[in-house]
């Protein structure tokens, strides 16, 4: 391989998603771009239950027949289950146009198989480089220090650093611009199984998120894989899952699906062989997301809650805005990143934030569990639930908080 530059137009920190389609897209545009990975690909990553939003966005960087022939299952819609009562969101069946299917995917093959596409491309991946350092230049452009494979530590300078790190979170550690969440900390518990799922009642092509029986503010998720593999997880408070004195993630997964009687008997048969994991404290915000140094791309500036699988169609969605705003600003034009990236990002984020605050309120479970949901009500949720919600067409996104509260309060007056 060739010897790293001394000087391109964009560093991308990150080889995941965000970074992959980011550097796609730079590319087919005609910059120089080269990518720094932390790790060597396949890599474990959560995140597995794509919206059909993702697509677009997959599409747009000439990936979407790679992945539609990777053989990853086919999703179209979300089911919910509380104890005897279920529901379930068919997302073709939406108010906003655009893709209505997806997947469901093991992210350490869905990943490889993007930044794949991207050095098919021409995009220069470096995996195994870590970053140690951004120097930000008041008159325009960078110098990242990074770290070889080997150790040695070396420069590169820059027009303009992308942050796809993830939960790496590395230009927010650097920079200091962290900032705390305003979501309650809590935790997750997840592993892999094969499933062993015999019954003719489970939909392969939806992930199910279950509620608790008795506490509705602990939720569980099982994402079918093609070939008989499922990821299954639970979510709840630290303190809630600390009283369950599990030793082991494993363990923890196991005592909280006993809890769920129709997840308990759904996976009587389930063969627990692979590593568990948990992680805590994970929703996160930053100060700032952009400048005309450096951007921020998916978790690398905010994540929210897993609950509605928003995680990777936002880091989709802010590489291509991001781009598109970039991509002016290296042709010599003004740009302002307030108004033309940060502001319409979070108009999207804000929406799923509504909804998630929602569903730990127990409002938004309200409305779905309701049982004669108005047609075109259903619509405009499933298009949220679907990831499009910049759609400011939809009154959901445009007015989330309003209507949400307005909709809980109707389902629990009339129930």
């Amino acid at each position: 391989m060739a010897a790293v530059p001394d000087q391109v137009d964009v560093v991308i920190i990150g080889a995941g998603p965000s970074g992959a389609i980011a550097s796609a897209l730079l590319k087919q545009r005609g910059f120089s771009v080269i990518v720094f990975e932390k790790e060597q690909f396949p890599r474990f990553s959560i995140g597995e239950s794509l919206l059909p939003q993702c697509m677009q966005y997959v599409e747009q960087a000439g990936f979407l027949p790679a992945v539609r022939d990777a053989g990853f299952q086919f999703k179209n819609g979300a089911a919910f289950g509380w104890g005897e009562r279920s529901t379930y969101f068919n997302f073709e069946e939406k108010f906003s146009p655009g893709h209505g299917t997806t997947f469901q995917v093991e992210r350490a093959r869905f990943d490889k198989l993007l930044a794949d596409e991207a050095q098919k491309q021409g995009v220069d991946i470096r995996y195994c480089h870590s970053i140690s350092d951004c120097q930000l230049h008041d008159g325009g452009g960078n110098t990242v220090t990074y770290a070889t494979p080997e150790g040695e530590s070396r420069t590169i300078d820059c027009r303009f650093v992308l942050d796809a790190s993830g939960f790496g979170r590395v230009l927010p550690r650097l920079l200091d611009l962290e900032t705390p969440s305003d979501f309650p900390v809590r935790q997750a518990a997840f592993t892999h199984i094969d499933d062993g799922i015999e019954s003719t009642d489970f939909d392969r092509n939806k992930i199910l998120v279950t509620v608790h029986p008795e506490e509705r503010d602990i939720w569980y998720w099982l994402i079918p894989f093609s070939g008989g593999k499922c990821s299954v997880g639970v979510v709840a408070s630290e303190e809630k899952l600390r009283k369950r004195g599990a030793a082991t993630p494993l363990q923890l997964v196991q005592t909280m699906l006993a809890e769920s009687p129709v997840l308990a008997n759904l996976l009587q048969r389930a063969q627990f062989k692979y590593p568990a994991n948990q992680i805590t404290g994970y929703s996160c915000n930053v100060k700032s997301l952009a400048n005309n140094n450096y951007a921020l791309l998916g978790n690398a500036g905010e994540f929210l809650d897993p609950v509605f699988s928003s995680g990777v169609t936002i880091a989709m969605r802010s590489a291509s805005m991001a781009v598109e705003v970039l991509a002016k600003q290296l042709d010599g034009e003004a740009v302002d990143w307030q108004n033309d990236y940060e502001i319409p990002l979070r108009k999207g984020v804000d929406t799923f934030r509504v909804f998630v605050d929602a569903w730990y309120d127990g409002l938004f479970q309200d409305i779905i569990f309701y049982p004669e949901q108005s047609v075109n009500v259903r619509e405009m949720i499933s298009s949220i639930l679907a990831g499009y919600a910049w759609d400011e067409k939809n009154p959901f996104v445009a007015e989330p908080r309003r209507r949400m509260r307005a909709l809980a309060e109707f389902c629990s007056s009339a129930a």
